[in-house]
């Protein structure tokens, strides 16, 4: 039995997933930056060969207390400048030459926004394995169901008729613009921070923009035109990215969970294992993914408001913006994370009732193809008297739960139009079948189908799916 104690009370709802910000992971982002500049520094000459490989050997997370680094943070603002002492303190005696490499020219800014951007880099490849499984299962359905009439839904009310596989083709759509935007920022937007004291690496002459060359091929991180340090576009275009993707996928919960009514069945969660019960009511089987991956994005967007008033940073360094931005991006990667790994569980284990979207959508006796038949009167009748027509003959069905055909023709004066208009009760019945209205559906579909093949060959292809 694995032990679970170290989750927390919320963690598996939200801290499902591959995304890890940890303490741990924070600690060893920061010591790997630290080991990485090590070595560009004695790349450069500035250090006694072998400082790299001696400062890197001791960089591991488990040689070090996190709480003791959390309590001197109190003193400085940071753990910076406790975790460069405790890093030098530990390297071995045969190797105290290693100690002019470490965080040679850097600031403390320097070392927690390059450990930012490596647990990004980590959190969005996580984020875009799940992604991608999505993804894969709303193709899948979009390919399936691209002939299963449901009622489309406007302001909550049944509209024009779509099929559910526009839906999931829709779904799909929205989750490959997530992905690709993530990809983006992942590819080109992580870039190392190396500026030093106020962004001029003055402390390393004329060797610094060399330094940060280095210190960027190390990490595998772009190369900025020059330091960031109060340029914090950055971290607001990371985190409107996440936040983007957390609207994507609440979107598709939100959809779920308004399906998933008792009134309405037209799909329903995985149920295995009890999951979705009640304390109270044993009868009930609550949408679980859904409700937690909303509980994630709701969240997203107050934190990126706060990272967005943190991008005013003042002079070289901000006085408190700075330090505002370390605990929402964690928190905003950490639910995105969840966020996207309860969606691939949802999708998974989504069940559909092609039935009962038909029976659904039949149940309005016709009404939402109202629009149809104005449609094939307006070159009659003009467009407003055509919907006047329709509109009286649509309260009426509904007062006497009748078909609008026999609304229609059952009523002296509209019956006279349509005669006059040459539509018999065969043209109506046709034009109120809802495989009569379904516009660019299938073309839709295709469309969705064929950008999503160009998004899996585009965005990070080298991402190996769980399981």
């Amino acid at each position: 039995m694995s032990d679970s104690s170290g989750i927390g009370l919320f963690g598996a709802l939200f801290d499902r997933g591959a995304v890890d910000v940890s303490d741990q992971a924070w600690l060893q982002a920061m010591l790997d930056t630290e080991a990485a500049l090590a070595r560009a520094v004695e790349r450069a000459g500035l250090a006694p060969a072998g400082s790299g490989a001696a400062v890197t050997a001791v960089a591991r997370s488990g040689f070090f207390d996190n709480g003791a680094l959390g309590a001197a943070a109190a003193a400085t603002g940071n753990p910076v400048p406790a975790l460069v002492r405790a890093l030098t303190k530990v390297l071995p005696e045969s190797a105290a030459g290693a100690a002019a490499a470490v965080h040679r020219g850097a600031t403390s800014q320097d070392i927690i926004d390059t450990a930012v951007m490596l647990l990004a880099r980590q959190g969005i490849d996580a984020i875009l394995a799940d992604l991608r499984a999505a993804a894969g299962r709303c193709a899948g359905w979009a390919a399936q169901h691209a002939a299963t009439i449901m009622s489309g839904r406007t302001l909550l009310q049944q509209a024009v008729p779509v099929t559910f596989g526009l839906v999931a083709a829709g779904w799909l759509t929205a989750i490959d613009e997530a992905r690709r935007d993530l990809h983006r920022v992942r590819t080109s937007g992580l870039a190392v921070q190396f500026g030093g004291a106020a962004g001029t690496l003055a402390s390393l002459g004329d060797a610094g923009p060399g330094v940060a060359g280095l210190l960027a091929d190390e990490l595998g991180l772009a190369e900025p035109v020059l330091p960031w340090h109060t340029n914090r576009h950055r971290i607001i275009d990371l985190a409107a990215a996440l936040t983007g993707a957390c609207a994507v996928l609440g979107k598709i919960a939100r959809d779920v969970t308004l399906l998933a009514q008792t009134e309405v069945a037209e799909a329903h969660e995985d149920t295995g294992g009890g999951r979705g019960g009640s304390s109270a009511m044993p009868h009930k089987q609550n949408p679980v993914a859904s409700i937690v991956i909303l509980g994630c994005a709701r969240q997203a967007p107050g934190l990126l408001a706060t990272l967005a008033a943190a991008g005013e940073q003042e002079h070289q360094r901000a006085a408190g913006a700075w330090h505002a931005e370390w605990q929402p991006l964690t928190t905003l990667l950490r639910l995105t994370g969840s966020a996207a790994a309860w969606t691939t569980d949802l999708l998974t284990g989504l069940q559909i009732d092609p039935q009962k979207m038909r029976a659904n959508a039949a149940s309005t006796h016709g009404l939402p193809q109202s629009e149809h038949l104005a449609a094939l009167l307006s070159p009659h009748l003009g467009p407003l008297q055509a919907h006047d027509l329709l509109a009286k003959a649509s309260a009426r069905a509904a007062a006497e739960s009748i078909n609008l055909a026999d609304a229609l023709l059952t009523d002296p004066d509209a019956a006279a139009q349509l005669s006059e208009a040459g539509l018999t009760r065969g043209d109506i019945e046709a034009a109120l079948r809802p495989e009569s209205y379904l516009g660019a559906t299938a073309e839709f579909i295709r469309r969705a189908l064929a950008a999503h093949q160009t998004c899996d060959a585009t965005v990070s292809p080298e991402l190996v799916l769980p399981g």
